[in-house]
């Protein structure tokens, strides 16, 4: 993936009575070959917002990432520089908590120096940076007085969401990379007839 398209939307439009998802709107419908030039309001081009953010410019989050690669290209805890570019964030803290972002770096920072986290620990099943941030986040819920979070209630309310969305761009994505664009049927819906009318 080109590094122009990194945060690039994906576009859904309504063509043939059929959902036509593209990098861009073409001049001609892919399907039919008609002119897409005028169109109905409720036709109108739907942008689907990339689900990655460049990690290095996001505050208080929890950041996923392929271990090499990218997620939409081929594929011990330590300070990377680079590489965070095209993240998963999940959002760690309310923005209205000002005064735990003053302090979340001292909190890391403090954390992160414990011989607990010495690289020669690391354990790929138990003791790895997914540990390492669960631990980190419990550490600072503790401290301000808040339950802490297990495992599989961490994963499920916070992380399954954002990998969830992810997963279907990655799917459109790709798709659209191999074909030039994806289509889906349009769900079809019900025509109701109007309250208190009838056949006369």
């Amino acid at each position: 993936m080109h590094c122009a398209e990194a945060g690039k939307a994906l576009i859904k439009f309504n063509h043939c009575e059929k959902y036509i998802y593209s990098l861009s709107v073409p001049q001609y419908c892919p399907l039919c070959q008609q002119d897409l030039g005028s169109r109905k309001l409720e036709d109108a081009p739907v942008s689907i917002a990339n689900p990655f953010t460049n990690g290095h410019q996001e505050k208080c989050s929890f950041l996923l990432r392929p271990t090499q690669g990218t997620f939409l290209s081929a594929h011990g805890v330590q300070r990377d520089g680079a590489g965070w570019e095209q993240s998963i964030s999940i959002p760690l803290l309310q923005p209205n908590m000002y005064g735990m972002m003053e302090q979340w770096d001292k909190y890391l920072e403090d954390f992160s120096t414990s011989g607990a986290w010495l690289p020669h620990r690391y354990e790929e099943d138990h003791h790895n940076c997914y540990t390492y941030t669960l631990t980190f986040i419990n550490c600072v819920l503790m401290a301000e007085g808040r339950q802490q979070l297990d495992k599989g209630e961490f994963t499920e309310k916070y992380v399954v969401p954002r990998t969830r969305l992810a997963s279907k761009f990655i799917t459109l994505y790709r798709a659209i990379r191999e074909h030039g664009f994806y289509v889906t049927d349009c769900p079809r819906q019900e025509v109701q007839p109007p309250e208190g009318g009838g056949l006369y």
